[in-house]
């Protein structure tokens, strides 16, 4: 069973940047379909990015187009954040997926790391 682990997360100003990282033990990153959510207090957990490898792009939430670019190699899933805001306070948390690709829905992923918390200031 792949147990994911996050890092990269921190505190930092409106408009700054963090980059995410995701790593796997118990499996290869490549195996599965992977995503990036993340969940804010008394929010729902949300979708934030994840590959559909059949069209052969990323899908974003419409929030983080243009500032959030997500990319992966054999060994990690990243998740570059620039042009921070205070809403994208959260905490973030990678997902992996055994079956399908591109899937929005939290229910479609099986593995989940313990989440790493970004906070912007303003």
């Amino acid at each position: 069973q792949v147990q994911l682990v996050e890092s990269g997360g921190g505190l930092v100003q409106a408009g700054g940047s963090l980059r995410l990282s995701c790593t796997a033990s118990g499996g290869t990153l490549s195996s599965y379909a992977m995503a990036w959510f993340r969940q804010a207090p008394g929010e729902e957990r949300e979708f934030v990015a994840t590959m559909d490898w059949s069209a052969g792009r990323f899908r974003y939430l419409d929030s983080v187009k243009g500032r959030f670019t997500m990319s992966r190699d054999n060994a990690k899933v990243y998740l570059q954040m620039n042009s921070l805001k205070p809403e994208d306070t959260a905490v973030y948390f990678c997902a992996a997926a055994q079956w399908g690709n591109g899937r929005v829905d939290t229910s479609a992923y099986q593995y989940w790391g313990q989440g790493t918390q970004v906070t912007i200031s303003s």
